[in-house]
């Protein structure tokens, strides 16, 4: 007794302790966990042990084994009390094509399913373009167990590499179409004739015979993925479109079945013993009709990666110990020197060291005109060169490209979901159990109600209830826009980021402009420099070295303009004062460059005449500059930036809209009321600082508008930030996908009223999409479960409801693809 008061309690800690798993999360924030965060940690339910080590940066959550089974909503609380206190952890996300979805059931259960694997963060499955979202903590999630979980419940998760994988599940859904055309095709063959002898035929000798064995051919082979679908759901107690059709023809050729054989059963009780396997048979041809088409239908939502992709070459010609080798595009290196013949399409991006042509990057920018490429110009893969020949070394290649990043912005798009997109998500996860339910409450209510032929009615409005009901629409219905609205902007030069966008840009009434690179051209040029009597060329010499070291937009200008006639110092040091100027040093003498304000704010001087340069410049509406020492301006640089040639009709177009227009630069007042009146815009400021923008934006947003902010991307991130929709302007490799929700790829303003029109257009099809989808099945379902015969003496046919579902899903894509067609 003694031994075991002693050793039990110390052995079965121990025994709990071997059950328990640890789960490592990696942390990737500079500043180790608080004392109060690891606390609130401790106290999530289920965690028993945890352990903290800030130098590795690691967070070791051991959960109890009675709670093993919860460990991915444990993690998932873990994570998000841990970003909730300002930490960040170390995660990867990526898309991966899900497989053998047949509804939107389907996405919201393969969606649970990856939810529940440990250490899954987050997870959002569409079945508009058969694709899942995951967030993952790596090392604790993988790949393969995402993939093993969704097999046990009868989908698969392809997870190659990203382009591998594109093309892998292209070739899956080309195989599965022909598959799926071949027995459509046989299925309906088989159809006719089954039909022919149920309606003409039906008393014939052995009619019900031939019947059946038709029937039983397309049940059973042609319509076998239904059945087996439907087995694997039921086998994790889940249901799908593939358990209605199951059930509903499954149910009619079993009792057609027992009426071939047993025929006495009801001849006796003086009733005839219908058969309906014409109608068993007929509805699994109308469905797989239906898959077919909209399969095809789909497939076309896809078309802008699909272009985007057949942009880029297989191969390539560089330059390696000075011979020219053809070698396939995966294994070009940094560096590589490369030709480009004419007609080639550029594999990678780069800068031009040989030769010149000129360059088509409409398929990329959007922009019609050629570009003209020289020595020192940058090329981009996917652009289609002309005539001349060039050669240039590559700088990004493979998932680096501009091109890569472009098929990557607008896959993952065409994968988010739009906030409407929740509702639909829960409808579609209750769908068809309610249905099933409707099913069983109409066939009991025939029961009751139908007298002698109430079983007979009960069971074919069953059956038709089963087989009208569609969660295919309702599942199409919002991402099939999405992916079509996304796709067509990425033609037209619009990278949308997310749904959300897309859905918000809708309700836009104002617009925020920056100027520079946003209304004018972003390349400014210097007007005049004017010197005071007191500069001397060292002056000249510093202010050059000083902004040939700053990351200013006007530097470049300046440095341009001095190039020819100065020196560039070595020992001149700089600080960047964002949004008012540069304080430099040389020779322990302080030097500023920036504007009025700023060198007021400094105490420094200036002259009489240069403080009559300064407001000439200002009233021909040019930038100014001023360079100064600690004691008085020595210079004045004015400065232009012209104007795009498409920016008054951009700002007309938006008005024309109703939508307002407001101007806030950085500029001068002056500068900026020139602007505005130039342009027609009554809203305007000058003198903004970077982070004054996202404040008047906020105060816009507290009028009660939807505010689209446009800028360059970078100094603007604030502003793009505080925005509802946040839209950069970029160029070349410069473009700031990661600030904005849509990035403008040629910088052409007029691209936003379109991009805002497409957005207006995408909108209303999902609104039009959803109206069919709800309605058919709000008005289908009672129909098929006999409502109107008390009235009229109808039954609905349950091959009728079958074509009648099949086309529904067709319909709504279909009305998608309508978005290709327009014009913006």
């Amino acid at each position: 007794m003694s031994f075991l008061n002693i050793y039990i309690p110390l052995i079965v800690p121990i025994a709990i302790m071997k059950q328990e798993k640890s789960y490592q999360i990696t942390l990737t924030g500079k500043e180790p966990l608080s004392e109060e965060t690891l606390l609130e940690v401790q106290g999530v339910k289920g965690v028993s042990l945890l352990k903290h080590d800030p130098q590795q940066g690691t967070l070791l959550v051991t959960i109890e084994d009675r709670r093993a089974d919860d460990a991915a909503e444990i993690l998932q609380e873990v994570v998000e009390l841990i970003r909730r206190a300002g930490g960040k952890v170390l995660t990867e996300k990526v898309i991966h094509p899900v497989l053998h979805m047949t509804c939107a059931a389907c996405a919201a259960s393969s969606q649970n399913i990856l939810s529940f694997v440990p250490g899954v963060l987050s997870a959002s499955v569409n079945y508009g373009n058969g694709k899942g979202q995951i967030e993952y903590l790596p090392g604790i999630a993988t790949p393969d167990a995402m993939k093993q979980a969704l097999q046990e419940i009868g989908y698969d998760l392809l997870t190659e590499e990203e382009e591998s994988s594109f093309k892998k599940m292209e070739e899956r859904q080309e195989e599965n179409y022909r598959t799926l055309r071949l027995h459509t095709i046989l299925a309906i063959a088989l159809a006719i004739p089954l039909v022919v002898i149920g309606m003409f035929f039906m008393h014939a000798p052995f009619a019900n015979i031939a019947m059946w064995a038709l029937a039983t051919l397309i049940l059973f082979l042609f319509g076998r993925r239904f059945f087996v679908g439907a087995w694997k759901q039921a086998r994790h107690r889940s249901a799908n479109m593939d358990t209605l059709v199951a059930l509903s023809t499954g149910i009619a050729y079993l009792f057609s079945l027992f009426n071939m054989l047993w025929p006495q059963f009801w001849e006796s009780r003086g009733l005839e013993a219908h058969v309906y396997f014409e109608a068993a048979g007929v509805i699994i041809a109308f469905i797989l009709l239906g898959k077919m088409l909209e399969a095809r239908a789909k497939g076309h939502t896809s078309d802008a990666i699909r272009k985007l992709m057949g942009l880029q070459p297989s191969t390539v010609t560089v330059f390696r110990e000075g011979r020219a080798s053809e070698i396939p595009i995966a294994e070009v290196m940094v560096g590589d020197l490369v030709l480009v013949r004419p007609g080639e399409k550029i594999a990678v991006d780069g800068e031009v060291t040989e030769g010149s042509s000129f360059v088509d990057e409409s398929m990329i920018s959007g922009e019609p005109l050629h570009v003209e490429k020289s020595r020192g110009a940058k090329v981009f893969a996917g652009t289609i060169n002309q005539k001349g020949s060039f050669r240039f070394r590559a700088e990004k290649v493979g998932k680096d490209t501009l091109l890569a990043q472009i098929i990557r912005t607008v896959d993952e798009a065409q994968g988010s979901k739009a906030p409407v997109q929740g509702l639909v998500d829960r409808i579609a996860a209750v769908f068809v159990p309610v249905v099933m339910g409707i099913a069983l409450l109409s066939f009991v209510t025939w029961l009751l109600l139908g007298g002698e032929n109430g079983f007979v009615y009960g069971l074919l409005t069953m059956v038709t209830v089963l087989v009208i009901a569609c969660p295919c629409a309702l599942g199409l219905a919002t991402p099939t826009a999405i992916m079509v609205g996304i796709g067509r902007g990425a033609d037209e030069g619009i990278l949308i980021k997310d749904a959300e966008s897309l859905e918000t840009a809708k309700k836009v009434d104002m617009v925020v402009l920056d100027k520079t690179g946003t209304i004018t051209e972003g390349k400014p040029q210097v007007t005049a420099i004017t010197w005071s009597l007191d500069a001397t060329p060292l002056h000249r010499d510093i202010l050059y070295s000083i902004e040939q070291r700053s990351e200013h937009p006007l530097a470049d200008a300046i440095t341009a303009e001095l190039r020819e006639t100065s020196t560039l110092l070595d020992d001149v040091n700089i600080l960047q004062v964002s949004g008012k100027g540069i304080e430099g040093t040389y020779e322990e003498e302080t030097y500023y460059v920036g504007n009025m304000d700023y060198l007021t704010s400094k105490g420094v001087v200036i002259p009489a005449d240069l403080m009559q340069q300064l407001y000439l410049e200002m009233d021909a509406a040019h930038t100014v500059s001023l360079f100064a020492n600690r004691e008085k301006a020595l210079g004045v640089v004015g400065i232009t930036d012209k104007m795009k040639p498409s920016s008054r009709e951009a700002i007309a177009q938006l008005q024309e809209m109703g939508i307002a227009v407001a101007i806030y630069t950085g500029d001068n007042e002056k500068v900026a009321a020139a602007l505005a009146k130039e342009l027609g815009v009554t809203e305007y400021r000058g003198g903004v600082l970077p982070e004054e923008k996202a404040e008047l934006i906020k105060k816009l947003q507290q009028q009660g508008h939807t505010v689209a902010m446009v800028g360059d991307g970078i100094n603007d991130s604030g502003a793009l930030a505080q925005a509802d929709v946040s839209i950069a302007m970029g160029s070349g490799s410069d473009i700031a996908m990661d600030v904005a929700k849509m990035t403008i790829i040629s910088s052409d303003l007029q691209r936003v009223p379109r991009a805002i029109r497409l957005s207006q257009a995408t909108v209303r099809t999902i609104r039009q999409n959803l109206f069919w989808a709800f309605i058919y099945n709000m008005i289908g379902i009672p129909i098929a479960a006999g409502v109107l015969f008390p009235f009229t003496g109808f039954l609905l046919n349950p091959m009728i409801a079958g074509a009648a579902m099949a086309l529904s899903s067709v319909s709504v894509v279909t009305n998608s693809l309508r978005l290709k067609r327009k014009t913006f």
